[in-house]
């Protein structure tokens, strides 16, 4: 018996049609400027996604496309420029930045009710001690994940929940969303030994390291929800997740496909916290 799987468009698609309504309803106006440095493909297919995200839920979106060589003086600049915007609600700085380029003065620079990423220490010290209120910003690609697991009526609270990866932007909030949720949960990481003995107990396995087949078959336990937050290009150039999707779809109760799972919750959640920060 086939897995479920988790349609990340279908429920990226309903929180941005919340997000228009609630716009539309309570007038209010939200923009979202987003900073790119350099010419990175990647970033500017994010770049060109959010754009589209924001024009479908009604958002103001304001573009500044800087060359690789800007300094970090001029970057600060324009972060404080766009701090003292009204009509600006929150700002990004799209990833990866250039070397010279101090990542964490950058999330220290945006206030922390405009930091629509979550990065600033303080959002990410509310993450840490449970301050989640409505208010909240939340990190994107985890907060996809709860409002995945939310949608499909998963229960979290009581149930072995392990992460694979523990980076500051992924793994680590990720956890903590999952123990907010009373989940019991367990990093796991590229030291970590006996990595299957582990993974093999999860009712819930994130993987988030960006490896492909990372995940097999023989590391989930029948019936466990796979969420795969993986992106990676196979050895034909195919964008494939961390699991091995052919054969955890057929062990599985739940699992996310790549693409079309947690992608498109990334950017879905860039919009509702567009909207939280547009609303204080």
């Amino acid at each position: 018996m086939s897995a479920v799987i988790i349609d990340g468009k279908q429920v990226a698609a309903s929180v941005k049609e919340q997000v228009r309504l609630t716009i539309e309803r309570e007038k209010i106006k939200a923009g979202l400027a987003v900073i790119i440095v350099g010419d990175d493909s990647a970033s500017k297919v994010y770049v060109r996604n959010k754009k589209l995200a924001c024009e479908a839920c009604n958002i103001a979106s304001y573009e500044y496309a800087l060359p690789a060589g800007t300094s970090e003086e001029k970057l600060l600049a324009l972060i404080d420029e766009l701090n003292g915007r009204s009509e600006i609600s929150g700002i990004l700085v799209q990833q990866p930045l250039p070397k010279h380029i101090d990542g964490s003065k950058v999330n220290l620079r945006i206030l922390p009710g405009k930091d629509v990423d979550a990065f600033h220490p303080e959002n990410v010290g509310k993450i840490m001690t449970g301050g989640l209120s409505d208010g909240a910003m939340l990190p994107c690609t985890p907060a996809g994940v709860m409002k995945l697991l939310e949608f499909y009526e998963i229960p979290i609270a009581g149930k072995n929940c392990v992460v694979i990866g523990r980076s500051d932007i992924v793994g680590k909030p990720m956890a903590m969303l999952l123990l907010h949720a009373h989940g019991t949960v367990t990093i796991c990481h590229s030291r970590t030994a006996d990595l299957r003995d582990v993974t093999k107990n999860a009712d819930i396995l994130v993987s988030a390291v960006g490896k492909v087949n990372m995940v097999t078959a023989d590391m989930i336990k029948d019936g466990a929800v796979v969420i795969d937050v993986g992106m990676n290009r196979d050895v034909a150039g195919k964008l494939c997740g961390d699991a091995d999707y052919a054969v955890c779809l057929e062990k599985a109760g739940y699992i996310t496909p790549v693409p079309g799972g947690v992608g498109p919750m990334t950017v879905a959640m860039l919009m509702q916290n567009t909207l939280t920060a547009a609303k204080k």
